[in-house]
């Protein structure tokens, strides 16, 4: 990691709005590193909130606002924008709406950048027909092209490093290393018979209930809790105003620990040696099904319930090959766990349903990882000569 001289022309720009806490920022920065690591690409990441990205990456903490970090240069995004050189091609995370003094740069470069708006994460239908789809600028001659990430054939795919799923694998294939992990977060292994519970969320009024059934149940629980939303909650259910990390409470069954934010790789080691992983927006959400453990996802709530169409298109395509029992219990927890349901009474089903959710979020994963990877295809594209 060091200071950077003037630069000569990127292939990637990547523009990035923390708008979800971490979710752009965790897509973007996991594509910068796909980029730069699997291809060997130069790449620049901006990024409007600085101390997002330092939570996500503590390298970059206390540092200025242009450092390099593993081979790609990190920017701070703000005004006013500085007068820079475009990259080859760039993307416009999520809509975030470049610069306008960068787009009259852009159309100043002869030939012009592929200028591509990389979309949120959505099993809807429609998402294959509009993937790829161009749009002109309204006044400069540049063309915006629409690329959605998607678990079918005819998207974008979903981003996955090489070798991703063996070294899952080989994590999981003994307690050792599922053990060892758990002691670097200072916390013991679980006592036999314990299920362990990885917990990443939004605030969710549902969160009472379902930690008093834990409580409550015959089996006990090991719930880690990474620093974030959720934990306000938490801290609430137990009497507290707030819970740093380190924080331990115990209630009968429930022992929950409240764990440091960690970088990607960390918190893909905690995912992988959890027995049911919940987690929010759309980073948490692709690397807990590349876990091929039972999860639950808290989606992010839109007006009009309009995440409810979102949430209700995966569901009908993850379901797929459950019998009718386990495919139940599935939808009626995660509904429950996004408002709609009793968690208490749901979760029950959930649990009694996991031999079979496990076998199935393993196919699941093997399924995806035999489609399209996103880095990839987004390369493949910009060579395409669009």
């Amino acid at each position: 990691m060091s200071a950077l001289p003037d630069d000569p022309r990127f292939a990637w720009d990547i523009f990035c709005r923390v708008v979800d806490n971490f979710g752009d920022i965790g897509v973007t920065w996991r594509l910068a590193r796909g980029f730069a690591r699997d291809h060997h690409l130069a790449v620049r990441l901006w990024v409007d909130d600085w101390e997002a990205f330092s939570r996500l990456c503590p390298r970059a903490r206390g540092m200025s606002g242009r450092i390099e970090i593993d081979g790609i240069e990190v920017r701070q995004w703000g005004e006013p924008f500085p007068a820079v050189v475009p990259a080859e091609n760039v993307i416009e995370a999520f809509g975030c709406d470049l610069p306008p003094a960068y787009v009259a740069a852009m159309a100043a470069c002869n030939p012009k950048p592929v200028w591509i708006n990389l979309e949120y994460l959505s099993a809807e239908p429609w998402v294959s027909e509009c993937h790829q789809l161009s749009s002109p600028h309204p006044r400069l001659p540049l063309l915006k092209h629409f690329f959605f990430p998607g678990f079918v054939a005819g998207t974008g795919g979903l981003l996955r490093e090489p070798g991703l799923l063996a070294a899952r694998d080989r994590f999981q294939a003994g307690a050792g290393a599922q053990g060892a992990y758990l002691r670097t977060l200072g916390i013991a292994p679980a006592p036999a018979g314990a299920r362990v519970v990885s917990l990443f969320a939004y605030e969710n009024p549902a969160l009472g209930a379902l930690l008093d059934a834990w409580a409550e149940s015959d089996e006990p629980t090991l719930l880690l809790v990474p620093e974030g939303r959720v934990v306000a909650g938490v801290a609430r259910h137990f009497g507290l105003s707030a819970a740093p990390a380190g924080s331990r409470f115990q209630d009968r069954a429930l022992d929950v620990r409240i764990l440091p934010f960690v970088e990607q790789d960390a918190y893909d080691r905690l995912l992988w040696a959890c027995d049911v992983n919940f987690v929010r927006g759309e980073d948490s959400f692709v690397r807990a099904q590349w876990a091929g453990r039972p999860f639950v996802w808290h989606i992010y709530h839109q007006d009009e319930e309009a995440h409810r169409v979102k949430l209700d298109a995966f569901l009908d395509l993850h379901v797929e090959g459950l019998d009718q029992q386990a495919s139940a219990a599935l939808r009626g927890f995660w509904q429950a766990w996004n408002g709609r349901g009793d968690v208490a009474s749901s979760w029950k089903h959930f649990c009694a349903a996991r031999p079979q959710l496990l076998a199935h979020e393993q196919r699941w994963a093997h399924t995806l990882a035999a489609s399209s990877e996103l880095a990839s295809t987004l390369v493949q594209f910009s060579k395409n000569g669009v």
